[in-house]
């Protein structure tokens, strides 16, 4: 069997990205310090897998559990950051230890090993400033957060790691990712789970600004495609690339809160009467974000499966029998 390294193996597109490699006979190994990981989103696995999921606790900010991490491995897909623009504005110094000292330990340990290749989670908040719609890979602004910047550092540390040391590389630059298992609760919780846990409630969401601000949501199983995507290309002039993982499709907050309304409100009526309450704009938040997936559509044959609507559509589902 293939063997594969998931870093944030226990977080949202970990556990996801996880559970779809082993359930499609691939030996799976998980990375996590569980800082924001969680042991129920792997459990089910371990229990279902058994002798196929391997779990290491660890830190990629530890070059040795990294090298531990690597050991026999073919394929990573390294999904460990420390997310959230806000976090990084409150806590720089982390984000930048955990996202670029983390990153840099993962490249080592993956050109220490051998890997065939090494996938990794970019992000849309390197576009920055930059006016430009739809966003295109080659066409970026000034990041406007320290994790922006992280995030930005990572693709010249994988570019400088190929030209240098010949590992291959693909990042995948997630847009607003959504869907099962992804935490509604905590400080830094994304818009969707928070959304519905609040309308779930009866309370109202809270917009920041006034709703017009726009995102390329994207459900989780067309980043799971992606991965896969990426791992499985035999094309050179697919590898040593960044490509945007998304749908395609710009939606609101204020249309989200509509939809999410009346996917909610089937299930509870009193939900479809809740309004949204309003606040400031949130520093370092990009206006408007959509994709371009042409490049992946033409390098790597993406055709996303869930549309925006279709994936709320599940999320909400999910939510409403777990939350």
């Amino acid at each position: 069997m293939t063997r594969v390294l998931v870093t944030g193996g226990a977080g949202f597109i970990g556990s996801n990205l996880c559970e779809h490699l082993l359930t499609n006979g691939f030996q799976v190994r998980c990375l996590d310090n569980f800082s924001t990981g969680k042991w129920e989103n792997i459990i089910p696995l371990i229990n279902k897998f058994k002798s196929s999921f391997e779990i290491q606790i660890g830190d990629i900010r530890n070059i040795e559990d990294c090298h531990k991490a690597t050991e026999g491995i073919e394929y990573v897909f390294h999904e460990a950051a420390l997310g959230s623009v806000p976090r990084s504005i409150k806590d720089p110094i982390t984000t930048n230890n955990v996202n670029i000292g983390g990153f840099l330990n993962m490249l080592v340990a993956a050109r220490d090993a051998n890997v065939k290749r090494f996938i990794f989670a970019a992000s849309s908040s390197t576009y920055g400033d930059s006016p430009s719609l739809p966003k295109k890979e080659d066409i970026i602004g000034k990041p406007l957060s320290p994790y922006a910047i992280t995030k930005y550092v990572n693709e010249l540390y994988a570019d400088v790691f190929a030209r240098t040391y010949g590992i291959e590389y693909i990042g995948l630059r997630y847009f607003n990712v959504f869907g099962r298992r992804q935490d509604p609760n905590g400080a830094y919780a994304a818009v969707i789970p928070l959304f519905v846990k609040k309308l779930m409630a009866h309370e109202s969401p809270n917009i920041n600004g006034d709703g017009e601000y726009s995102r390329d949501f994207t459900y989780i199983d067309n980043v799971i495609l992606m991965n896969m995507l990426a791992m499985r290309t035999e094309n050179p002039d697919a590898v040593n690339q960044i490509y945007n993982t998304a749908f395609g499709e710009r939606t609101t907050l204020n249309q989200l809160v509509t939809y999410l309304k009346e996917y909610l409100g089937e299930k509870d009526e009193n939900i479809k009467q809740i309004t949204p309450t309003y606040g400031p704009n949130r520093a370092g938040d990009i206006p408007h974000s959509l994709a371009s997936i042409d490049k992946a559509t033409k390098l790597l044959g993406y055709s996303p499966e869930f549309s925006m609507k279709a994936g709320l559509k599940e999320a909400v589902d999910w939510y409403w029998e777990n939350l």
